[in-house]
């Protein structure tokens, strides 16, 4: 047995050829290139003030402390808008829209390719369409529509915009192609409605699309800044990321670096959490739907 296990070591490390170490050596540098990144963010969120301007500037820190994040918490926190309620507004605003924004590009997708409605490539080609045009580019019909039904400085004007994306809608309609028809009508010969159909068959199968559709969406509008600039006007109702926003400028912005620094960390974490924890389903869809990621 001692002898076999010899072979077998050695025969794997035959397999480990030059072009396979320089491979891996690329792929490893690559690694470190891109998160290079997020660990001098980290560092920067935890240097204190005597550090973040030294010359050279240092990437790592020297004496780690958290006082950035309470002076965060003094910056913004007030004694009419706390702290806590910009992470209630970003926190409410981006899960409704991402359920919505899941149930109704579902909705939509399942309808156009299992029923194919009268004029259903035609609706197809305007969702194509769509996706050529910039989201700088909508901002004024979006401001328009939204000030006509009186929805400003409102919660809803945080939220209806964003519900029917064009790429949200493409990208399940694409994976609807795939769902096996059979399952479909066997389920409708024993006699259950199209509702229930979509909730107990559909939606399970489109899971790895949903699931990626979540991930797109909560990253898109937890990061969002300019829609609460242009639609919220209460500071009750600012977001996250448009109080961290006013740390940035004005007075005391040397005094205030640290807080800065704190706040991108603080903003940033959520949406790497999220991916890092959907990454599988978000990696199926793209193979599925036929997208290179």
């Amino acid at each position: 047995m001692v002898a076999v296990k010899v072979k077998r070591r050695r025969f794997r490390l035959r397999k480990l050829t030059f072009s396979k170490i320089m491979l891996y050596l690329f792929l490893a540098m690559m690694v470190v290139f891109c998160g290079l990144p997020l660990f001098a963010m980290v560092c920067r969120s935890l240097m204190p003030l005597d550090e973040l301007y030294l010359y050279p500037p240092r990437l790592i820190v020297q004496k780690p402390t958290l006082r950035n994040f309470s002076d965060l918490l003094t910056s913004l926190s007030s004694s009419t808008v706390p702290f806590t309620r910009y992470i209630f507004n970003s926190v409410f605003t981006t899960v409704v829209t991402c359920v919505a924004s899941i149930i109704v590009c579902c909705l939509g997708a399942y309808g156009l390719v299992k029923h194919k409605p009268a004029g259903s490539n035609i609706i197809f080609g305007i969702v194509v369409a769509a996706l050529s045009f910039s989201v700088h580019v909508t901002q004024i019909p979006n401001y328009l529509v939204v000030n006509s039904l009186g929805l400003v400085n409102t919660y809803l004007a945080l939220i209806i915009p964003k519900i029917a994306v064009a790429y949200n809608f493409f990208l399940v309609k694409q994976f609807c192609e795939q769902l096996p028809d059979s399952i479909l009508e066997a389920a409708r010969i024993d006699g259950a409605k199209e509702l229930r159909i979509f909730w107990t068959i559909a939606m399970p199968l489109l899971q790895p699309a949903w699931t990626t559709l979540a991930v797109f969406s909560f990253v898109n509008n937890w990061n969002d800044y300019f829609s609460p600039l242009i639609f919220i006007q209460s500071n009750a109702l600012k977001t996250l990321p448009l109080a961290l926003q006013t740390l940035s400028g004005g007075a005391g912005v040397v005094a205030r670096s640290g807080a800065v620094g704190a706040a991108t960390f603080l903003t940033t974490l959520p949406a790497i959490l999220v991916f890092a924890f959907m990454r599988g389903k978000v990696m199926e869809t793209m193979s599925y739907s036929g997208i290179k990621s």
